[in-house]
């Protein structure tokens, strides 16, 4: 769909080590891995560098001013297990190569760490990096954000039981953020709830379905 209406792709995988197998699949006219995000700072565990350096480097590679209309899938790793360290956010003139984190790391944990720490720090643990993940987010788009922005932010799966307790579900949040009224106002029928937090009221929906209404609402208009 972004390609026939001309705009460039790109994927933004920090923690891909190994080359990225959807690339030809989903037929990306860019892929930034691990490896081609030119971090020089140290690892959080699992983490091959901070959330904050990752969308610091999507701005400045692929939307610095001018650049075509773009659509990106960005992954971000500072909110998976065993989610210690966790980098501190600076101010973002003095992200650089990464290398200021160096400060703000300690031990790398490996993820199964959490399956033999008391469960009480690792909920803790799991929060701070959701909170750390999310924090990061908003700052970029309140630093970064413009008219044009659109983001879907999506969460990955759930964490380990660990985290949960025992009965966990399969949902995760979703949501749009943009500034152009009218870009909520294409899903008002979906009866989404304002804000990054849904409530236990909130609608739900298979990514499938997400899928297709998200084309419908945006997708190419027939030519009246």
């Amino acid at each position: 769909m972004f390609r026939r209406a001309g705009w460039a792709t790109a994927a933004v995988q920090p923690g891909t080590t190994s080359g990225f197998a959807d690339a030809d699949f989903y037929g990306y006219d860019q892929v930034l891995d691990a490896h081609t995000l030119g971090y020089e700072g140290p690892n959080f565990s699992f983490a091959t560098m901070p959330d904050q350096y990752t969308l610091k480097t999507f701005q400045d590679r692929l939307r610095a001013p001018g650049h075509a209309p773009l659509m990106a899938e960005l992954t971000l790793v500072s909110s998976h297990a065993p989610w210690t360290p966790l980098p501190t956010l600076v101010p973002w003139d003095q992200v650089g190569d990464g290398s200021v984190y160096a400060s703000t790391s300690g031990p790398s944990l490996p993820p199964q760490a959490i399956m033999t720490t008391d469960p009480a720090v690792v909920r803790a643990n799991y929060l701070a990096s959701i909170r750390y993940s999310l924090a990061t987010l908003i700052s970029y788009l309140q630093t970064y954000g413009d008219p044009d922005l659109v983001t879907i932010v999506v969460g990955d799966h759930q964490p380990a039981p660990v985290a949960t307790g025992n009965d966990p579900n399969r949902d995760v949040p979703v949501s749009i953020v943009a500034r152009d009224p009218a870009v909520l106002d294409a899903i008002a029928t979906w009866g989404w709830e304002p804000g990054l937090r849904p409530s236990a009221q909130a609608p739900v929906r298979r990514m499938d379905t997400f899928r297709d209404g998200f084309t419908q609402a945006y997708g190419p208009r027939p030519i009246e």
